[in-house]
């Protein structure tokens, strides 16, 4: 049982005994902003001072935590931080120790696990701090992709094509990344190793290929090819052989994310005019449209746990972010953007706004930019 689930147990049985007694049910109201109150302590050795700061970052960004002194937390964070090397431990206000633990890795990429782990075990939530993020900007004139971790650190330039480069797609575990490129001076997709940035041009048919994405599991591809004349939906193993074509249509397939247990794709299709969203089986089939309300809806991401979708919809000359609940209900517009992608949590969106790329919290509605200055920014993912 993590802490909230404790918290809510203890609250439940409170209640229960209440109405035992024969009391009117209470109403009760839970702030969109309940956060747990948790302080950062000492953080010894020699990059300390640095990890405390990472970390408390993390934290804020993870939108679960309210920062408190310590003399007002429930909880207490400290950690000895040396070299390759974090030993982190979260403790109560009895002094229980809630977790203790050792990481390793780069001087962020520890800290990353740290805050990662505490998010799991106080909050159940899964975290998104030791994860990646990528994106195109035109800031060297050219449309290029950037890598950077997911509170913006560590941002570089990963191609340096000097002419196209779009439809960046991270692998789920954040290790390669698939984005289509004009380099050959045909839109061919290719795969970046991130360990070592060695490049694979992997899907070269004739004519365009592009959209390529990453099922859950990394053993299928969905991806828009238009060897066959029309663009259309094709899925390939992993590798981008065996190209099996699932759509169609007269119109141009765009933008495919696939379910996380891998049995459905959601793509966009301007068939029936402007751009309307589509669920179909990895399998083949009809596509099934998928009902938002607005005439202009693309770039879809499937959630991690399965239940919602984030897209682009344009109403009035505006894009804007949306997601809707695939089990049913009306499409939310959430914020002025374009190109959003899930974190692992299923609670966060990255997006871009502009010349900045932005995280969304979907439950409190909290804004923080991660980068800004390069440009105009589009086309954002994120690992998981």
């Amino acid at each position: 049982m993590n802490y909230y689930s404790a918290l809510s147990f203890l609250a439940l049985t409170f209640l229960g005994a209440h109405l035992g007694r024969g009391a009117e049910a209470p109403t009760i109201t839970i702030s969109k902003s309940d956060k747990l109150a948790v302080a950062i302590g000492t953080f010894a050795g020699p990059d300390g001072a640095a990890s405390a700061k990472i970390l408390q970052n993390d934290l804020v960004l993870s939108g679960a935590f309210n920062l408190v002194p310590v003399t007002g937390a429930g909880l207490v964070i400290t950690g000895v931080s040396s070299g390759g090397g974090l030993v982190g431990s979260v403790t109560d206000r009895s002094g229980k120790t809630v977790l203790n633990q050792t990481f390793s890795g780069t001087a962020r990429g520890k800290v990353h696990a740290f805050a990662d782990a505490i998010v799991d075990t106080l909050s159940g939530a899964r975290g998104f701090a030791n994860t990646k993020v990528a994106f195109v900007s035109n800031h060297s004139g050219h449309q290029e992709i950037y890598v950077a971790d997911a509170d913006g650190a560590g941002l570089h330039q990963l191609t340096n094509d000097g002419s196209i480069s779009v439809g960046p797609r991270l692998s789920p575990d954040g290790r390669t990344l698939l984005y289509t490129g004009y380099k050959s001076g045909y839109a061919d997709v290719y795969e970046i190793d991130l360990s070592n940035g060695a490049r694979n041009r992997m899907i070269k048919f004739p004519g365009t290929n592009t959209g390529a994405s990453y099922s859950a599991d990394r053993r299928q591809l969905a991806v828009v090819l238009s060897k066959d004349g029309n663009p259309d939906l094709y899925s390939t193993n992993a590798s981008g052989g065996g190209a099996r074509r699932l759509t169609r249509t007269l119109g141009v397939e765009s933008t495919p994310t696939w379910s996380p247990d891998g049995s459905e794709i959601i793509y966009s299709s301007d068939d029936r005019g402007t751009p309307q969203l589509y669920r179909i089986s990895a399998s083949g089939g009809s596509g099934r449209a998928i009902a938002t309300g607005h005439n202009y809806n693309t770039e879809a991401n499937w959630s991690p746990d399965g239940k919602r979708l984030a897209f682009t919809v344009r109403d009035g000359g505006t894009l804007s972010i949306a997601t809707i609940d695939l089990a049913g209900g009306s499409a939310r517009v959430l914020t002025a953007g374009e190109g959003s992608a899930w974190g692992a949590d299923s609670r966060h969106l990255i997006y871009a706004d502009g010349g900045a790329l932005m995280l969304f919290d979907v439950q409190t509605g909290e804004k923080h930019t991660l980068v800004s200055g390069l440009g105009k920014i589009s086309e954002t993912t994120w690992s998981r």
